[in-house]
């Protein structure tokens, strides 16, 4: 496995784990436990943002690593 496709698989895990979260704050009845949710969902986006950009440059820079 390519270190692109890696990242790759990285990336839609922390997709999947984002949606896990937002379901989890949705469904929460305490609204401590639905803040928190919503707090940890948004730390995942900023990291998901970071690796797109991440994504993008192995494929500008490393055409290797396309796949």
């Amino acid at each position: 496995m390519t270190v692109g496709s890696q990242v790759k698989s990285c990336f839609s895990s922390l997709k999947s784990i984002e949606a896990s979260l937002e379901t989890l704050a949705l469904q929460s009845n305490e609204i401590e436990a639905s803040e928190a949710f919503k707090k940890a969902q948004a730390i995942m986006k900023e990291i998901k943002q970071d690796l797109d950009q991440q994504v993008i440059f192995l494929s500008q820079e490393e055409p290797q690593y396309k796949q």
